[in-house]
């Protein structure tokens, strides 16, 4: 599943090594980094369900069990990445800025909130 910009290791699920993460999203996900022009490292992709149990509070059917990622970004540049996926109609924005620059991620994803059991806000900020 690697594209032009992002390889199967950043990608692909650490736990089993599968992804599930659409052509759709991939095609986003590459518009945004071509717009963006500059690296965006993947930290997490896919997660399968089983792992994603075990790393985040979402359980088996967070986000990443069906398409999102984050990258580690920090200051400007993450404010500018921010703004693009906005103008770029990503739905899932989650913002982690504080700590070691190099823990300072983006979270990205294109989820519908229609969809969602409870209402999730487009941009939001971890605690």
């Amino acid at each position: 599943m690697a594209t032009t910009h992002f390889t199967d290791a950043e990608l692909n699920c650490p736990h089993c090594g599968d992804t599930r993460l659409s052509l759709e999203f991939l095609r986003e996900l590459e518009r945004l980094r071509t717009m963006f022009g500059k690296p965006m490292l993947v930290t997490s992709g896919y997660r399968c369900p089983e792992y994603n149990d075990t790393v985040s509070s979402t359980g088996m059917g967070g986000p990443h069990t069906v398409g999102a990622v984050d990258v580690v970004i920090a200051g400007g540049r993450a404010f500018e990445l921010v703004g693009m996926a906005i103008n770029l109609g990503w739905r899932g924005i989650g913002v982690k800025q504080h700590g070691p620059w190099n823990n300072r991620f983006i979270h990205l994803d294109r989820l519908n909130s229609l969809t969602e059991v409870r209402p999730r806000p487009r941009v939001w900020s971890y605690a």
